[in-house]
């Protein structure tokens, strides 16, 4: 709980700061494509695909599909009036509910709320392979030209990056399992590592709170390796835990 208060009362702070001077963010040549991809899908009247996966909010695998959502709602912000809005494809029902939910924010927020569509957040199937079963037809058939796989995925990655190879659409993926990680590294054009998925919303310009968090992750990650290194010097001097 004081860790959680903790991480609160630093993301305000950080949060406060940041609308005084802006943060600068590193290159990740995955965003700058999905920006350059953005612009020409509504250029060329073809359609984004977002497939948010299978975590559930209730669990720890639900931080991914929130990361998945925040980018989402910026998506389909910036393509609300394209001829061929963005189809979202989720693997649980109440995430399902949430990626219709955020694509309707997005449009209310660009002016264009007669253009949403119930359809097009789609609850694709509630197995592994079941979802992706449901998911494929959408990269062959709907006229996409870009898929945005991000969130908690397992082999079934496998089948989602073959059919968007197969249909020569531009892939950019991210998930916070392990092994997806590494068939997204070794398959996909521009594969997200570790913790950029979570950067997703900073760097899609969500807000000065999604630049704020990249700098909370930044300073729990120097406190662990400063308690990792204290603990370590501890030991060699004798300290008894």
């Amino acid at each position: 709980l004081g860790i959680v208060l903790f991480t609160a009362l630093l993301l305000l702070a950080i949060t406060f700061l940041r609308r005084k001077s802006p943060a600068v963010l590193r290159r990740i040549d995955a965003f700058e494509r999905l920006n350059r991809v953005v612009g020409l899908a509504v250029e060329n009247g073809t359609r984004l695909h977002i497939s948010l996966g299978r975590g559930n909010l209730f669990t720890a695998r639900g931080a991914s599909a929130l990361a998945g959502l925040a980018m989402l709602r910026r998506l389909a912000e910036r393509t609300s009036m394209s001829d061929r809005p963005p189809i979202v494809t989720s693997g649980d029902a109440s995430l399902s509910i949430l990626s219709q939910d955020t694509l309707q924010a997005g449009y209310r927020a660009a002016g264009a709320e007669d253009q949403y569509r119930a359809s097009t957040g789609r609850l694709a199937g509630l197995t592994p392979f079941s979802y992706a079963a449901g998911t494929i037809p959408v990269t062959r058939d709907e006229m996409v030209s870009a898929n945005v796989v991000i969130g908690d995925f397992g082999a079934e990655a496998a089948l989602l990056v073959e059919a968007a190879d197969r249909e020569d659409t531009h892939l950019i993926a991210a998930s916070d399992n392990l092994s997806t990680q590494s068939i997204l590294y070794a398959s996909a054009q521009d594969p997200l590592i570790g913790e950029e998925l979570f950067a997703s919303g900073a760097y899609m310009g969500a807000g000065i709170s999604h630049e704020a968090s990249l700098q909370v992750q930044d300073v729990l990650r120097w406190l662990v390796i400063v308690a990792i290194l204290g603990g370590a010097l501890l030991k060699l001097v004798g300290f008894n835990f």
